[in-house]
């Protein structure tokens, strides 16, 4: 399986993103109201130059406490992405990210932003790739000729 079934069967490729300068604040409160992990710190919606995630933030409220809130994110974000493209399997994207210890990877291709893609995204597109596998190993067992 390949990147671009994965984000097909999300329904959406859509991504949430903050600019630069955004108070962590603000970030935290998208990432509650969306109830999402992560959003990709962006000038313009296309061009990625980091990503802050709620583990970033958590990190750093433990370290700095609520004074870490007023910072913009650029301080506490990852400015050196790990990306991938729609072409990408679905087994190298969870090699990386198993590897790295994140669990949200930015698609990206020609320089632009064109999805997200998640570590349970790609867990259960694996899965379900490896049941249909299941299914017709046991059909062709249990078929007979």
């Amino acid at each position: 399986m390949q990147v671009h079934q994965i984000l097909k069967s999300k329904g959406t490729d859509g991504v949430f993103t903050v600019k630069p300068g955004t108070k962590v604040a603000d970030a935290a409160r998208i990432l509650a109201e969306k109830r999402i992990g992560t959003v990709v710190v962006s000038p313009d919606g296309k061009k990625a130059v980091g990503i802050l995630s709620e583990r970033d933030i958590v990190r750093e409220l433990a370290v700095h406490g609520g004074a870490c809130l007023d910072a913009s994110v650029e301080t506490y974000m990852t400015p050196d992405l790990v990306t991938c493209t729609r072409e990408d399997p679905a087994e190298g994207i969870l090699a990386k990210m198993t590897e790295g210890r994140f669990r949200h990877m930015p698609v990206i291709e020609d320089g632009q932003l064109v999805g997200l893609v998640t570590l349970g995204d790609v867990v259960k597109a694996r899965m379900s790739e490896l049941s249909a596998e299941k299914d017709a190993l046991e059909d062709m067992i249990s078929n007979p000729w």
